[in-house]
């Protein structure tokens, strides 16, 4: 997923190629805008908690990037973490569930779709205004 969220904020020519995926450990660049991606499972949500409870405080708090698994709300309980843990994110950009992601076999082919170029509009308008 987070290699088709890439492929989402990079989809408008405005912003040009601009995410990058960091492995564990890599510096983030200066003046880059931190992005987290998990789905909206307990594991997914759980795997956030971990990775904030890691985070230097001397970095800027990292936007949580929230894509939806399936077509219903997050479990209770991956909601309610979400929500203690939003004091230590800079934002939270739900993604709705893109049942055409499991359907393609590279990330720039989800993009042919207007369900996923629509969820990719919102996505980069809600990091926009965060920007």
């Amino acid at each position: 997923m987070p290699s088709t969220i890439a492929a989402m904020l990079d989809a408008d020519e405005q912003w040009g190629q601009v995410a990058r995926s960091l492995r564990p450990g890599e510096a983030i660049p200066l003046g880059a805008l931190p992005v987290l991606v998990a789905d909206t499972t307990v594991y997914g949500t759980l795997r956030v908690e971990q990775m904030l409870q890691a985070w230097d405080a001397r970095l800027p708090k990292p936007w949580l990037v929230w894509t939806a698994d399936a077509p219903m709300r997050p479990a209770p309980d991956a909601r309610l973490r979400i929500r203690a843990l939003q004091g230590r994110l800079a934002g939270v950009s739900p993604v709705p569930y893109l049942p055409v992601l499991r359907t393609v076999e590279r990330p720039d082919q989800a993009l042919e779709h207007r369900s996923v170029q629509a969820a990719a509009a919102k996505l980069r308008a809600s990091l926009e205004r965060k920007g």
